[in-house]
């Protein structure tokens, strides 16, 4: 199973170098875990950066996954994870989403380096 943090999800839909490296995880539908908090801060900076059109448009390719909603119990483990390798509350979800479905991170976001299951990939420079 694979969650692809919201960095990855903005690097492939910008067709920046790194969308590549999680097209893969992106585009296996039948393995796709979407914490919901990825839609928040996806919708969010497209929305930001472009327009509610395009932000929709990001978003329903993103719900082709299995979109898991944070419960208490996620809720509870993201806090402790979020504790316990100091990550900020979206970066405790999405860890605490992948480890309860035994999932791999994959993201460009710096804060999961290091942390076990994680696919991290700095993110890539300008030309």
């Amino acid at each position: 199973m694979n969650v692809v943090d919201s960095s990855a999800w903005l690097s492939y839909f910008a067709g920046d170098r790194n969308a590549a490296i999680f097209a893969g995880a992106i585009e296996d539908l039948d393995r796709l875990l979407v914490p919901g908090i990825i839609l928040t801060e996806v919708f969010k900076n497209v929305l930001r950066q472009r327009d509610e059109e395009a932000a929709l448009t990001v978003i329903a390719h993103i719900k082709q996954g299995r979109v898991i909603s944070l419960d208490s119990e996620l809720a509870i483990d993201a806090a402790n994870y979020g504790v316990l390798h100091k990550l900020p509350l979206a970066d405790s979800i999405i860890f605490a989403t992948a480890r309860k479905y035994d999932a791999t991170v994959w993201t460009q976001d710096v804060d999961f380096k290091g942390l076990a299951n994680v696919n991290y990939h700095p993110k890539s420079k300008s030309t």
